[in-house]
C-alpha cells in the first residue's frame, strides 16, 4: 500500500477529487488507493465542504474508516496503514494519511495537504498529537 501510494505523489490537492495525477484531497487519496487495492468503492461519499468537521461534530470519517478498514493499535500500525487525525481538539477528525515508513528516527506519511499536493512528510510530533486512530486495509 505504501508503494502505491508514493505513485501519487505530486498529484495536486483538489478537494473532493481522488484521481492520482489529476487531484485528490486526503480522503481521495484514501478512496483512489482503495479503488486501486480492492475494487470499487463500498459506498459513495456525499459531498463535503472543507470545514465538515467543525460544523458538523460527528465522527463521520472514523466511522467510515471503521466500517471498511480494520481497526489497529497505534502502536503497531504499519506501512500502509491508514492513520486518521484530529486537526483541532473538540472537533471530529478530519484528516487522513497513509504511514509510508516507520524506520528510522521518525515515522513518515503520504499525505494531500490543503494548499499543496500530495506528499510525503514526517510524522513528527505534531502530527503524532493529532493522531486518533489506525485502520488497516482489507486482505
Amino acid at each position: 500500500m505504501a508503494v502505491a501510494a508514493r505513485a501519487w505523489l505530486g498529484t495536486p490537492y483538489r478537494h473532493q477529487a481522488s484521481v492520482k495525477g489529476v487531484g485528490a484531497d486526503c480522503l481521495g487519496l484514501v478512496r483512489g488507493l482503495w479503488r486501486e487495492v480492492a475494487g470499487a468503492e463500498p459506498e459513495g461519499v456525499p459531498p463535503y465542504s472543507p470545514d465538515w468537521a467543525e460544523a458538523g461534530g460527528r465522527e463521520l470519517l472514523r466511522e467510515a474508516l471503521e466500517r471498511w478498514l480494520r481497526p489497529v493499535p497505534p502502536a503497531v500500525m504499519r506501512p500502509g496503514d491508514v492513520l486518521l487525525f484530529r486537526m483541532s481538539p473538540g472537533v471530529a477528525a478530519k484528516h487522513c494519511a497513509i504511514l509510508s515508513d516507520c524506520g528510522g528516527p521518525e515515522p513518515r506519511m503520504i499525505h494531500a495537504y490543503w494548499g499543496r499536493a500530495v506528499v510525503e512528510s514526517w510524522m513528527g510530533i505534531w502530527w503524532r498529537r493529532r493522531l486518533v486512530a489506525a485502520f488497516r486495509f482489507p486482505g
